[in-house]
């Protein structure tokens, strides 16, 4: 799945390491509607720890914002395979 690594050079590699880490840090700051879900696992993967300071919206506004991401994968992937089962966090 990695192969691709294995040709880079090293200027090449930094810069993957660099994007691939601005995109964590970037969803690691999220807040608001931006921020679907936490993911400390992967924002423990970055070298500098942080505790993301996040505003959460008020149920009413967040559960709407949950309903039109759902119906905006119906519309970008509607032939997206169903996973039927209950969340369990």
């Amino acid at each position: 799945m990695d192969d691709d690594l294995e040709t880079m050079s090293r200027e090449e590699l930094l810069a993957e390491v660099k994007r691939l880490r601005a995109g964590i840090r970037q969803h690691r700051d999220s807040t608001g509607h931006e921020l679907c879900w936490r993911h400390p696992q992967l924002w423990g993967l970055l070298p500098e720890r942080a505790d993301p300071q996040i505003a959460v919206p008020p149920w009413p506004r967040f559960l709407r914002g949950c309903l039109a991401y759902r119906e905006s994968l119906d519309r970008q992937r509607p032939d997206a395979p169903i996973h039927d089962a209950e969340y369990e966090g």
